[in-house]
């Protein structure tokens, strides 16, 4: 292993590693949710290995449980992970000399967390093993936690008691994690208007009003951007 790929493993999952304690409750939700959807232990822990992607999880599960057309649960999973499209361009540079199998893996590695730990410093340093050790380290490192306190959660379904309201706690994760993204403008007016469609809209069928709010954030995001660009000096 080349010492440059080690040192950039070093410093990214140092950085990240407090972040990653927001992972645990969220993994124990989604464990335990897939069991009171019906799932077999087996069968959660295939999904969860396979999607690992922990707000597609929540999102489909109450659709799937509900015996809702395929067609719909793959739209709201689309839809609810949209954001890694973005999220895939704005890294794309920090993976240069990096060949396709190492792309693939990352893709299917990355997380909100990830991104928000390694956008800046991946695009500012050129050795590409320095990035790529710099980016595996906290995405392995948060697969490993994901996985292990969401076998924990399907085992322990049924035993936490629901008046302690872990949900409360994924959430809690997700501001944690938004709130530093949130600070350019376009990106705070997404956040903004997605939470306030999707609020507004909850009793929507079908729990559309998610869909319906990602796309309203989306859209908000855009108008937003290209309006500051216009607004820019030439």
């Amino acid at each position: 292993m080349h010492s440059s790929f080690r040192s950039g493993a070093r410093e990214g999952f140092i950085v990240f590693l407090p972040l990653s304690v927001g992972l645990v409750p969220w993994a124990l939700v989604v464990g335990m949710a897939m069991v009171s959807a019906g799932f077999t232990p087996l069968q959660a822990m295939g999904m969860n290995v396979i999607v690992f992607a922990g707000t597609a999880q929540l999102g489909t599960l109450p659709l799937i449980a509900a015996g809702t057309p395929l067609w719909l649960i793959v739209t709201t999973a689309l839809a609810l992970n949209l954001r890694f499209v973005i999220f895939s361009a704005a890294l794309a540079p920090g993976f240069r000399g990096v060949g396709t199998p190492g792309r693939w893996l990352a893709g299917h590695l990355l997380t909100d967390g990830v991104f928000a730990t390694c956008l800046d410093k991946m695009l500012q340093n050129d050795d590409p093993r320095w990035r790529l050790g710099y980016y595996l380290a906290p995405a392995i490192w948060s697969w490993l936690l994901w996985q292990t306190f969401a076998l924990l959660g399907i085992h322990a379904a049924g035993v936490i008691p629901k008046a302690w309201s872990l949900e409360f706690m994924a959430t809690i994760a997700l501001i944690v994690l938004l709130v530093p993204m949130a600070r350019i403008r376009p990106m705070l007016v997404a956040a903004l208007v997605g939470g306030a469609s999707a609020t507004l809209l909850r009793n929507m069928p079908l729990r559309l009003g998610v869909v319906v709010g990602i796309i309203a954030g989306i859209a908000a995001g855009f108008a937003a951007e290209h309006w500051e660009h216009r607004r820019s000096p030439r």
